[in-house]
C-alpha cells in the first residue's frame, strides 16, 4: 500500500514515514502541495494523510480535490482547527486533531486504502 502524507513539519513526517514503513505501508512524503501533486502524477496512491495548514499559507485543499477527483481516500490530520475549521468541514473528510500517535494516523489510513481495494479472498 502506498500512502501520500502531505506535511511540512519534518518531524511529524518523519515519525508517520516510520509509523507507515512498520506497518509494512510504502511513504510518499511531500511538504508542500506542488511536491504532493507531482507524487499524485507519477505514483500509484491507496490513501492519503493531509495536514490541512501548511508553510507560507498554503492548504491542502489542491490535493484534497485531486484525490477527490481519482476516488482516492485522504484524511485530514491538523491542529489548527480554529482558523481552518469552514476548510475541513468543506472538504467531509476524516479529521484527526493533533497530537495523535502516528501508529493511529497510518492505521486509519490503511483501512481506508482497504476498504477501496479489499485482498482478494484465496480458496
Amino acid at each position: 500500500m502506498n500512502i501520500l502524507m502531505l506535511e511540512d513539519e519534518p518531524l511529524i513526517l518523519m515519525d508517520l514515514e516510520f509509523a507507515a514503513e512498520d506497518a509494512g505501508a510504502r511513504a510518499l512524503c511531500a511538504s508542500s502541495v506542488v511536491e504532493a501533486l507531482s507524487i499524485l502524477q507519477a505514483e500509484p496512491v491507496d490513501s492519503a494523510i493531509l495536514d490541512v495548514t501548511l508553510k507560507d499559507g498554503e492548504t491542502c485543499v489542491p490535493v484534497a480535490r485531486a484525490l477527490d477527483e481519482r476516488g482516492i481516500p485522504y484524511l485530514l490530520h491538523s491542529g489548527d482547527l480554529d482558523r481552518h475549521d469552514e476548510t475541513v468541514r468543506a472538504l467531509g473528510a476524516e479529521l484527526v486533531a493533533k497530537p495523535a500517535s502516528a501508529a493511529g494516523v497510518i492505521a486509519r489510513a490503511l483501512s481506508y486504502a482497504e476498504r477501496l481495494n479489499p485482498e482478494p479472498v484465496e480458496e
